[in-house]
């Protein structure tokens, strides 16, 4: 067993039941093509040898569900602009990045790893990260143990004002409505401030969310659709002073769209995808 799957054990063994979750799934039969030609080209990985060694990861619910193998960044629509940027010498962080799949797949790619950052609560993350994509003693780009909300963090110290391109997958809707303004406050603070800084991403929306006046209703964790993402927006430029270019659209999300609907009836979900500019 690999040291960080040790450690991920031991911080999560008391009363931890990985099946508990509706979305884990205790067995990869099949790895999507972009994530095994990473595997297999970037990590080296044989064919035959890419689902065994991906299975071999320790059952942690977000790892289990496996959708560290769902790639984020190049999705997006201006993939090709944001590979130009970095490899220009611009900098991008991926806040809540787990393993850190998307900046493998951005060093694939072309980019200089020295130019990459992540950031996500558990160092243990980076760990099953090295042992995933093999590549301890390549990847030289920088991961941060912090907490978005933490202004003493090492991340908030080191790069606020110095980052060009910030991702974001899977990770605002883990908060609530004033924890996603606080979040997307303190991005707009690591971002340059200059026209062109860029946050892309990603995460689970809803088509009939809570009025977020509704403060006796308030989810815990907040689930937007377009108007409600760019109203909270709109509030975070009246508080930063700032201005910005949002776009936000919807798409279907195979297997999170249909776990959700199994365990929560009459909630329509999708995933929301996002881009706002600095103007």
């Amino acid at each position: 067993m690999a040291k960080a799957e040790s450690d991920l054990r031991s911080m999560l063994s008391e009363n931890y039941d990985p099946h508990q979750f509706p979305w884990y799934e205790p067995q990869l039969t099949e790895v999507e093509p972009e994530a095994r030609e990473l595997l297999e080209k970037y990590s080296h990985i044989p064919p035959h040898e890419v689902v065994p060694h991906v299975n071999s990861l320790f059952p942690y619910p977000c790892v289990g569900a496996f959708r560290f193998l769902d790639m984020s960044i190049p999705q997006s629509p201006i993939y090709d602009e944001i590979l130009e940027r970095l490899k220009s010498g611009q900098k991008l962080l991926d806040v809540g990045c787990a393993l850190g799949q998307e900046l493998r797949q951005l060093v694939f790619d072309g980019v200089a790893s020295e130019n990459l950052y992540a950031a996500d609560l558990r160092r243990d993350f980076f760990e099953v990260g090295y042992d995933l994509f093999k590549d301890r003693e390549m990847l030289k780009s920088t991961f941060f143990e912090a907490d978005i909300f933490d202004a003493n963090s090492a991340l908030v110290q080191q790069l606020t004002g110095k980052v060009d391109i910030v991702n974001a997958g899977s990770f605002f809707h883990l908060f609530n409505w004033d924890q996603q303004v606080a979040a997307v406050k303190q991005v707009v603070e690591l971002l340059r401030p200059q026209p062109g800084s860029l946050l892309v991403g990603r995460q689970a929306g809803r088509k009939d969310p809570v009025d977020p006046d509704d403060k006796e209703n308030a989810p815990k964790r907040y689930r937007h659709d377009i108007e409600t993402w760019k109203r909270l927006w709109r509030q975070v430029e009246e508080e930063t002073g700032t201005k910005w270019e949002v776009e936000a659209w919807m798409e279907p999300w195979e297997g999170v769209d249909s776990v959700f609907k199994k365990y929560h009836p009459g909630v329509e979900t999708f995933k929301l995808r996002f881009m706002s500019k600095r103007l």
